[in-house]
């Protein structure tokens, strides 16, 4: 099972998704203007804006449960896994597939927010690539493909890293605990306890659904990302004088990195993608779930969003393992062969442990236990957001066999989820994170290729919605309005009525 794994994550993240990955992000840059540039002051401001409906939660929230999806172990264990396998130089892609990756954003939220519907049970604004793909593309059969793969990726695949993250930073200050036979698997009682807590806890919140998420990891995430930033300043101040080196080190390794460039770069851009989602088709998702005034907003937000998760709190951790080297740097070819050794050749590379040494080695007993504090938090606010992606792409398929139907899905998600972030927390970190790595590049292939077809062969929804905004806001208008007939953009229903409606008041 564990070679069919390793197989299947080397064909769907071959280097065609690599590329493919690279390659829309400077698409939608070039075709958009730079609009992660242009109208980055203008993402900035609407980022704080705090209205919400009954139906839709503000575009705070939907920015914090995004940024809750985007900072999760991806930040911690993934960074240190890139540097890990793909060398120092491996940040540096990391940064590219952000900075390209901003505009992508912007495109799939933007397609979420165009699309989007109302649940017909709750009210609530419900979009993402199942609805753009039936709305927007015309493919049916694509969206409910893209359907399933989100609830086997984001219920199945996973929930397992972020949980494993937790148990193994908690775990690597207390000990595994004497080993215990629990449902046929041998581990140590303080992995299962921990894994009981995590899981309780997931159930409370998840239970309560979005609106739930979205008050919870507005209060929770900002301050947890602030903290981890402050103490990764802490660091950089500390050791002032490496800051250059460490720069070195990441650029001047670029086009001959010390893991190959073929590592460098896919281990870079795997990561970076695991970590921003940038067309991994999974933050379209919480942004049609935003309450807005006009499409391009919350697009705007999410490329925003992009910016936190990898130029600044992935960046954080790669200075702080980097400054205080506090990584090893496997070869390609052969498993256990470092081309860097710095500390001891049994530590995993895929968990939160050369994060948890480097803090440890400046804070001491402190680092180890704040980075456990976070991961937590990190991965547990992920976690939430996993939840709402199934739930969405439940509630899509649901449909085509009624609102029964849809209840009961929606219970066979929160359990499935929950028994994922279980058994990820009591298996080893490596085979998660092939799992996880599954779970991403199938959402992204399918998500990437759809979202181009749609630019080439239809009305170039995103773009005509990004003009209509910046002529609005040329003209002064500050009580924004969005027209889909207008722009000749067909099947944007909800914003048909709502302009109806808006019309009659």
């Amino acid at each position: 099972m564990e070679n069919f794994i390793d197989t299947l994550n080397g064909i769907i993240w071959s280097p065609a998704l690599i590329y493919l990955c690279l390659g829309a992000g400077l698409f939608y840059s070039l075709m958009t203007r730079f609009v992660q540039l242009r109208m980055f002051k203008e993402s900035v401001r609407l980022m704080f804006d705090r209205t919400k409906s009954a139906d839709g939660i503000s575009s705070f929230q939907a920015f914090v449960v995004s940024v809750a999806n985007r900072v999760g172990v991806g930040n911690i264990a993934g960074v240190a896994a890139a540097i890990g396998f793909g060398g120092p130089s491996a940040v540096f892609w990391m940064w590219v597939v952000a900075f390209l990756g901003a505009s992508t954003a912007y495109a799939e939220s933007t397609l979420a927010q165009i699309y989007k519907e109302r649940d017909p049970i709750t009210g609530q604004y419900r979009g993402g690539p199942a609805y753009y793909f039936e709305k927007g593309l015309g493919q049916k059969w694509y969206a409910i493909i893209f359907a399933i793969a989100a609830i086997i990726s984001c219920g199945i695949f996973l929930p397992g890293v972020q949980a494993n993250g937790v148990v193994s930073a908690v775990t690597r200050i207390t000990g595994d605990g004497s080993v215990m036979n629990f449902l046929g698997m041998d581990v140590g009682t303080n992995r299962v306890i921990v894994m009981g807590f995590v899981v309780a806890a997931l159930a409370i919140i998840i239970i309560g659904g979005i609106k739930r998420i979205a008050n919870f990891a507005e209060l929770i995430v900002p301050f947890m990302a602030v903290g981890y930033i402050i103490l990764a300043l802490l660091i950089m101040v500390m050791n002032f004088e490496q800051i250059p080196a460490v720069f070195s080190l990441i650029m001047s390794d670029i086009f001959n990195p010390m893991a190959g460039l073929g590592a460098a770069i896919g281990w870079g851009v795997k990561r970076g993608v695991y970590s921003n989602e940038a067309g991994q088709g999974t933050g379209p998702h919480h942004a049609g779930a935003a309450e807005v005034q006009h499409p391009a907003q919350q697009g705007l937000v999410q490329a925003f969003s992009v910016y936190v998760d990898t130029l600044i709190v992935c960046s954080a951790t790669a200075f702080m393992i980097l400054t205080m080297g506090t990584y090893n740097v496997q070869g390609e070819l052969e498993a256990g062969q470092f081309i860097v050794q710095n500390v001891d050749a049994a530590v995993e590379i895929g968990t939160p442990a050369f994060t948890q040494m480097a803090l440890a080695s400046t804070f001491g007993a402190f680092g180890d236990y704040f980075i456990a504090v976070a991961v937590f938090f990190f991965a547990f606010t992920t976690i939430m957001a996993y939840y709402h992606i199934a739930e969405i792409n439940v509630v899509y398929l649901s449909r085509f066999f009624g609102t029964g139907v849809q209840k009961v899905g929606m219970w066979f998600a929160k359990i499935v989820i929950l028994l994922m972030a279980a058994y990820g927390s009591l298996n080893s970190a490596g085979a998660i994170w092939a799992l996880g790595d599954i779970g991403v590049g199938m959402t992204a292939w399918l998500n990437i290729v759809g979202i181009l077809l749609m630019f080439a062969f239809l009305t170039k929804p995103t773009l005509r919605a990004l003009n209509d905004y910046e002529a609005q806001k040329r003209a002064g208008i500050t009580n924004f309005t969005f027209d889909p007939v207008k722009l000749g953009i067909k099947n944007a229903t909800f914003w048909e009525e709502r302009l109806k409606q808006q019309k009659q008041d």
